[in-house]
């Protein structure tokens, strides 16, 4: 893998912070005039002492923890990724072991300070926005898939402290904060995929007012902890009847000494992180929030922070295949000349380039809009004002629906396109991308799971098509931001012609009656809209970008719509031939 700061050593990750990012309004939401700040100088709390008291300082706070995390991901994680690949984990009665050098750059990770990235100041947390966790995960996953995944279940504390009662909050997450504890997400069983509603893992509440929960949980990552760290398991578990469904589930922290790791999953890629089948026997549990609504609200709360945290997950890996596909190329030499300069693999590179970056423009707009609502909703429980008057704010609501929107449309992009552009990155190292001598190998097999796991493309394709068609609508929501999004810069006829492409898809797509031909054309639909959104999102950063890149930026937009206008009318041609088409049984 090439060392270098992950940070730093990338223009295009440096123009989205240094130019693209509306940092003052993401500082204005996480920081809610600075409250942070106040207090410290009020009480001298310890972990308030790192609060920015302006935006110059929040943003400089941002750039020093990126730095330092991409130094460590660039000449640590991904110096011993292969090491840690070959060498794997080792599973034993129940216990899991972990490489000695994962082990080591962990404990480097958080004598750093750098490993409560998720995790809100107040609880011992570093206290960032959503888009700098995802700039930063994004760095983390090129070094290494499975550490951010590690990384990311010991950041596991969001639900507890959404949810989570007082007690709870301050006996587990400032623990997280720590790395005392890690954290896992017990939902899917073995017969029960993604068919969540009728899982059948039991909780039955004694007598003693002790919830216990019997049942087996399958495809658990970290349910083992990590290290000498044990996880808090967060469990959906049936507290209704059998037939009861969504409204039937409830959501438990159970600690990982009460349950049994029967297995780990032996698995083509991520081999350092622990997929673990786990048994649950009359095992305690503490009932997070209201019984009945572990589904309907709290899951799909985790689900839906989990889907983000894999669009970087699968960010970060692309782009590590695509910096070695192309320091590849530039180095081997074929016909008397670096393959670079072979039409054919330049094109390919080409590709590689506008759609990491198209990639990166929708994970971060995705992450803007998470920040425009959720620290209101978290500051405001803070201040114990109850959900229902938070969520009375107009731009609340606003971008609540719009996150519920970008979160899966992202984590459907990214993971596809990552899964392309590696690809391309192994087609480019030829037979030599097959063997396991270069990281590529390793890079393709690893980015193969982000568009199954938390949720397959097919699932997130139902999850925007009802958010696009209502969007869409003369007064809907999507409609509006888009509208909205091109009155803030002059756009190309390109662009325009495009979103008459776009609107025209999802009107026909609207006229249709048959349900089961509106699932079979969903996705184009779902295609149609990512490939414009991101249209839009790479012709608006061609302003704001720095001068030096905006030259090239626009030539990477201009390709991309080029390509995505045959997307649509591709897309288009199959909708108007299939309402013509009777749809048999």
């Amino acid at each position: 893998m090439i060392s270098n700061n992950y940070f730093n050593d990338n223009d295009d990750l440096i123009d989205h912070f240094d130019s693209l990012t509306p940092w003052n309004a993401v500082i204005d939401q996480y920081e809610q005039g600075f409250e942070d700040f106040a207090e410290f100088q009020k009480s001298g709390k310890e972990e308030l002492t790192f609060a920015p008291g302006n935006y110059e300082d929040a943003i400089e706070f941002y750039r020093s923890t990126l730095e330092a995390g991409g130094d460590i991901a660039g000449n640590d994680i991904s110096q011993i990724a292969k090491q840690m690949d070959e060498e794997g984990l080792k599973y034993k009665d129940g216990q899991v072991g972990f490489p000695k050098p994962m082990l080591d750059v962990v404990e480097k990770i958080k004598s750093a300070g750098l490993l409560p990235y998720g995790i809100h100041r107040h609880y011992g947390g570093l206290g960032l926005p959503s888009v700098v966790q995802s700039m930063l995960s994004e760095c983390v996953s090129r070094g290494d898939g499975s550490l951010a995944i590690t990384l990311g279940c010991m950041n596991l504390a969001e639900t507890v402290e959404r949810f989570g009662t007082d007690e709870m909050i301050h006996e587990y997450v400032p623990k997280m904060a720590s790395g005392e504890l890690c954290g896992a997400m017990a939902l899917t069983e073995p017969n029960y995929g993604s068919d969540l509603p009728n899982l059948q893992t039991k909780a039955v509440k004694g007598e003693d007012g002790v919830w216990r929960i019997t049942g087996t949980k399958r495809f658990i990552t970290h349910a083992c902890g990590f290290g000498n760290a044990p996880s808090i398991i967060l469990t959906l578990a049936r507290t209704g009847t059998t037939t009861s469904g969504a409204r039937g589930l409830s959501f438990f922290l159970v600690h990982s000494k009460d349950v049994f790791v029967a297995s780990i999953e032996k698995k083509m890629g991520l081999h350092c992180s622990p997929t673990c089948e786990v048994v649950f026997e009359n095992s305690p549990g503490i009932l997070i929030g209201e019984e009945g609504k572990g589904l309907v609200k709290y899951s799909m709360a985790m689900m839906n922070q989990a889907r983000l945290n894999i669009a970087a997950q699968a960010m970060g890996i692309a782009t590590a295949a695509y910096f070695e596909g192309k320091k590849y190329a530039e180095e081997r030499v074929q016909f008397g000349k670096t393959i670079s300069n072979i039409t054919a693999v330049k094109k390919m590179l080409e590709r590689m380039e506008r759609e990491v970056a198209a990639m990166r423009c929708i994970l971060y707009e995705a992450s803007f809009a998470v920040d425009q609502y959720r620290w209101k909703e978290e500051r405001g429980k803070m201040k114990g004002l109850s959900e229902k008057d938070i969520k009375k704010d107009e731009t609340f609501k606003k971008w609540e629906k719009l996150a519920s929107l970008f979160t899966p449309l992202s984590k459907y992009y990214i993971t596809e396109m990552a899964n392309v552009v590696a690809y391309d990155a192994l087609q480019i190292h030829g037979g030599s991308g097959y063997t396991e001598d270069y990281d590529v190998a390793r890079l393709y097999r690893d980015v193969r799971i982000t568009n199954i796991y938390e949720g397959t493309t097919q699932l997130q394709t139902v999850a925007c098509i009802g958010g696009i068609v209502s969007g869409m609508t003369e007064t809907g929501i999507y409609r509006e931001y888009l509208k909205s999004e091109m009155s803030g810069f002059v756009s190309s006829s390109e662009l325009n012609e495009l979103f008459k492409q776009f609107e025209t898809v999802v009107a026909e797509y609207a006229e249709i009656d048959s349900t089961p031909l509106r699932e079979e054309l969903a996705f184009e639909v779902v295609e149609s809209a990512a490939r414009f959104h991101n249209s839009l999102l790479l012709e608006r950063s061609i302003g704001r970008s720095k001068v030096e890149r905006r030259n090239h930026r626009k030539t990477l937009t201009e390709s991309y719509i080029l390509d995505s206008a045959a997307i649509l009318a591709s897309n288009l041609t199959k909708i108007r031939g299939k309402k013509k088409t009777p749809v048999t049984a």
